[in-house]
């Protein structure tokens, strides 16, 4: 779902004849640049997207490589006693290129690691990363300003 929102483009925008709010006709529609911060935390669910704003060109990613635990897990495994033995069983690939993510993980973009004193003294540096990462984005691209045109003149 994220990814879906993400990945959607305003095409125009709404202007009420009052007030000075516009809206896109897609609403919800992200106008700005994405990063994302990974690490050997991430896994699962939080593989498939890393790996899906990376592949669809949605987000630099940063940080450390994936844990490589990017396998759907199924609950149909169900026990004598109605008990759940919730067993991976779905791994993920795309055609032509073979399986993804599992016993892989997802390699960053940029390789930043937050080292263990630092983190202890409450230093980030794939956030100070990420941050720096948009910062030169928005400098290189920055994302337009909005201003309607003139309203039409009328003709008697």
């Amino acid at each position: 779902m994220l990814i879906e929102k993400l990945m959607r483009r305003a095409w125009a925008w709404w202007q009420p004849r009052t007030g000075d709010r516009m809206f896109s006709n897609q609403q919800l529609a992200f106008r700005g640049h994405v990063v994302a911060i990974i690490n050997e935390d991430t896994y699962s669910d939080g593989e498939t997207m890393a790996e899906g704003l990376k592949r669809l060109g949605i987000a630099t990613l940063v940080g450390t490589r994936t844990s490589g635990a990017g396998v759907w897990l199924s609950d149909q495994n169900r026990l004598v006693d109605n008990g759940l033995a919730r067993a991976a069983e779905l791994g993920q690939f795309v055609p032509g290129e073979g399986w993804i993510i599992e016993g892989k993980g997802v390699a960053p973009d940029i390789v930043v690691d937050n080292l263990p004193f630092a983190s202890h003294k409450g230093e980030d540096a794939q956030l100070e990363a990420a941050i720096k990462v948009l910062e030169e984005k928005l400098g290189k691209q920055p994302v337009p300003k909005l201003a309607p045109p003139a309203y039409p003149k009328m003709k008697r």
